[in-house]
């Protein structure tokens, strides 16, 4: 049976974020995924986890300035020591969450540029080489240009052929129901073509990303159809609730129970 990550980012977001952890566990949820935890001590983080026997299945490298529109220095020429000082303030969080896969954010930059394209290989084979040797994965994730415009990794043909010619054993695709859709469609196929080098699946609906099951995709088909693909990570509920997080929890009722 499918596992689910409560996105605390977008999850909960009645009480603060230290208490989501709470509320997700209230839930049901056997673990948790955000954006970013770097506004709160790695140890405050840590604590949650530990207090409500919940497991860290995500979160994001810096991405630079958030607050005025940065999101990712990976394909930006000018930005990678930036970045690499960004990936050792990561792993302080992930050696106190017990984290198993981080996720690098492209960044703002045009896809055809050349020194664009040679950063961002640069980037992602450096970040994914220092990660290997902490035991970590380092996750890829195409973003639609709809919710992301201009953003340099927004092709799931583009990111698999990286990750099959870098080869490296930790480099993983962060495939997301809802950007493969938006992006490409067809999205059980690639799933299948794709599967070998899948290392996490986030979900929401299509087209307003809200709750699984509201949208024009068959999630609940979706679901079962990872479970037939031997997919055994968590898949993230990166979506944005219609009204109150609990009150679109309905979805989710059949999943509950489904800690190993």
């Amino acid at each position: 049976m499918p596992r689910f990550a409560a996105n605390l980012t977008l999850m909960f977001t009645e009480v603060p974020f230290l208490d989501r952890f709470a509320e997700a566990a209230a839930a049901g949820f056997e673990a948790v995924e955000f954006l970013f935890p770097y506004d709160h001590p790695p140890e405050a983080v840590a604590e949650r986890l530990r207090a409500h026997g919940l497991t860290q299945a995500l979160f994001n490298l810096p991405p630079g300035d958030w607050a005025s529109g940065e999101r990712g220095l990976a394909a930006l020429p000018e930005r990678f020591e930036e970045l690499k000082a960004g990936v050792e303030t990561a792993l302080a969080y992930a050696r106190a969450t017990g984290v198993k896969r981080l996720h690098l954010m492209a960044g703002m930059a045009d896809r055809n540029d050349a020194k664009a394209q040679d950063s961002y290989r640069r980037a992602v084979a450096w970040t994914a080489e220092r990660l290997e040797k902490e035991g970590l994965d380092l996750v890829l994730e195409p973003i639609n240009a709809r919710n992301m415009p201009g953003y340099f990794l927004n092709d799931f043909g583009y990111a698999a052929d990286l990750i099959r010619d870098l080869a490296l054993p930790n480099l993983k695709l962060q495939f997301d129901l809802y950007h493969c859709q938006i992006l490409h469609g067809d999205v059980t196929m690639r799933l299948r073509a794709l599967m070998p080098i899948i290392g996490h699946v986030q979900t929401a609906s299509v087209p307003e990303r809200h709750e699984p099951g509201s949208g024009e995709m068959n999630d609940a088909f979706l679901f079962a159809e990872l479970d037939r693909l031997g997919y055994d990570g968590f898949i993230g509920c990166e979506y944005n609730p219609r009204a109150g997080t609990r009150d679109g929890l309905g979805w989710f009722a059949p999943y509950k129970g489904a800690r190993t």
